[in-house]
């Protein structure tokens, strides 16, 4: 049976990199939602040009349309064996859609990793980002600072914080996640496949106890 791993976690958790860390550990493809979107949109496919309709409006996207993207993506030939979800499902909903979609495979979710932090240290993490408006460099004020306060260390131009990584917009951001994704994180519960990880802790004890955890449904 292929496997499927969906990760739970709010902004600034880490999600991404660890569900990077572990394709590559693991062979299985990472899903991002985001980069499915991208491309969908980019190529203007039937989807995309659905999901541009309401991106533009800055409205969120039908389920019934990122649930068709998720459905193509899954059946190319790398998802095999399964893939590594990151982004998807965001809603009871989509996690039931998910099901109805896999149990077509003749498989499931096996394992949801939740890695969870507390609300203060994701708003550092988040909210001491800064842009560079040449280039797109990032800089953070206290784990990847530039050399001069306010100027990109690669080209010189000035640096300026995005809405989305001004303190008020990430407690917005995290506020939101944690109302939607409440119920998912029951509802897989109640499956058996919730695995709560401390994402305080280093990257590499995450993916150490991460890679334990896969282990044990294989």
């Amino acid at each position: 049976m292929a496997s499927y791993i969906v990760f739970l976690g709010p902004p600034g958790a880490g999600k991404g990199t660890q569900a990077k860390i572990l394709a590559q550990s693991t062979g299985l493809p990472h899903v991002s939602t985001g980069d499915i979107f991208r491309e969908n949109i980019s190529q203007q496919t039937e989807l995309g040009r659905l999901a541009q309709q309401y991106t533009e409006k800055g409205e969120l996207v039908p389920d019934d349309v990122t649930i068709g993207m998720i459905r193509e993506r899954l059946r190319r030939p790398d998802c095999e064996k399964g893939a590594i979800l990151d982004g998807f499902p965001r809603t009871l909903a989509q996690a039931e859609a998910l099901d109805r979609l896999l149990d077509e495979f003749g498989s499931r979710v096996n394992l949801v990793p939740f890695i969870q932090v507390d609300d203060e240290t994701l708003v550092a993490r988040l909210s001491g980002r800064w842009t560079c408006r040449a280039a797109g460099h990032i800089f953070h004020e206290q784990f990847n600072p530039p050399a001069r306060p306010g100027v990109c260390d690669f080209d010189g131009s000035e640096l300026y914080q995005r809405k989305d990584d001004r303190a008020d917009t990430v407690r917005h951001r995290i506020q939101v996640y944690r109302q939607n994704t409440a119920p998912l994180v029951e509802y897989y519960r109640q499956k058996g496949v919730l695995f709560e990880l401390d994402g305080t802790e280093p990257i590499e004890t995450v993916t150490k106890v991460l890679l334990a955890a896969l282990e044990g449904i294989n």
